[in-house]
């Protein structure tokens, strides 16, 4: 049995990897500890970690000296404060998850002579884990081809993004049958800033379909609550069974229950995406300074898994156009099923506890020398 602390930034892109690989390690008689922020609260919810430590953290502001500076002090801070609860927890190694929230304690476990992973779930490899590559034993890659990651090529191996219990638990359910008059499952969700686009976009867009198609769908969409009355009613207009909330504890069984998803393309998107083996539309977060998930539906689009829709460019109508094809092309989404699935990394979190488990026991028997 190891101790293991695992570091992640407290959004579900970061802690769902994160959660997955805990819930692995434990299964293998592992102790497991959690760095984080104090959105912990709002995204990890029953993580499975013997302890969370909230450890301060900033995002650097180079347009603005006095905010640098303020953001520096923060992660020397926060530096000290994990520092102290790693040499409490004694680990045998730790693993990163990327997000600034994960530099002050990747960087004391570095110090500290603790040997650490780090794990990259997009397709480009994030600021944060680029600061940190070099303190990192084993670079651990979601995708064959991760942009900017290319100087650690010599520590680097693809694992894949791991993905939670309860996704695995769906992962093997059918493509839901399609058939000429049958129902229509469209899921629609993407955090705060999608669901706000999505409440824009998608009601209007659906409106405009063939009266035919809209008799046959079935809409399951994450709302903001105050937009839940106003795309109600934009549905009851247009006559569509709807199913509204702000949040589905259930996301992924929903999603394998679904014939398309509109979505936004971060990474755990992606990779249950691909692991349950469903067909997207994705929308990728506008204004990213490393255009991650738009690299990360890059890639499920070249793989003939889903299609990229820009926000800037995207209206109603060509949204609305582009459903009207797609559902009522059954082969098409069918053959994007499939090649979702095939994208899919099944072993991502056993490949991803190997590794730690080997940097475990490495660091282990050099201590008992």
């Amino acid at each position: 049995m190891s101790t293991f602390v695992l570091m992640a930034g407290g959004t579900g892109g970061h802690l769902f990897p994160a959660m997955a690989l805990a819930q692995e390690l434990r299964r293998r008689g592992h102790v497991i500890h959690l760095m984080t922020d104090h959105r912990v609260g709002e995204y990890g919810k029953g993580f499975p970690a013997q302890d969370i430590h909230i450890v301060p953290s900033a995002t650097p502001s180079t347009g603005n000296p006095a905010k640098f500076l303020l953001a520096g002090l923060r992660v020397v801070w926060g530096t000290a404060v994990a520092w102290s609860s790693l040499r409490r927890i004694s680990p045998a190694a730790v693993v990163g998850f990327g997000g600034y929230p994960t530099f002050p304690p990747f960087l004391a476990a570095s110090l500290a002579g603790i040997p650490g992973v780090l794990h990259e779930q997009n397709a480009v490899m994030g600021r944060a884990n680029r600061a940190l590559a070099r303190h990192a034993r084993v670079v651990a890659l979601s995708f064959e081809r991760t942009a900017r990651a290319e100087p650690y090529a010599d520590k680097s191996l693809v694992t894949g993004n791991p993905v939670r219990d309860r996704v695995t638990a769906v992962a093997d359910v059918p493509y839901p049958p399609l058939t000429e008059a049958g129902p229509l499952h469209v899921l629609v969700f993407g955090g705060s800033q999608g669901a706000r686009a999505f409440a824009d976009l998608v009601p209007p867009a659906i409106a405009e379909l063939p009266a035919e198609l809209r008799s046959r769908l079935n809409i399951v969409q994450q709302c903001r609550p105050e937009d839940i009355d106003r795309v109600a009613e934009a549905y009851r207009r247009a006559k569509i069974n709807v199913e509204l909330a702000a949040f589905f504890d259930d996301l992924p069984e929903r999603m394998a229950h679904s014939h398309l998803v509109i979505a936004r393309s971060g990474a755990s998107t992606v990779a249950e995406l691909c692991a349950i083996g469903r067909p997207a539309i994705l929308v990728p977060l506008p204004g990213s300074l490393d255009a991650d998930q738009r690299n990360n539906a890059l890639v499920m689009e070249a793989a003939g898994a889903g299609w990229i829709a820009e926000q800037a460019t995207l209206s109603p109508l060509s949204l609305g156009t582009r459903l009207a094809s797609l559902l009522g092309e059954p082969e098409a989404l069918h053959r994007a099923a499939a090649a979702a699935k095939a994208l899919g990394q099944p072993r991502a979190v056993e490949k991803l506890a190997e590794i730690a488990e080997r940097l475990a026991l490495r660091q282990q028997g050099n201590e008992s020398r």
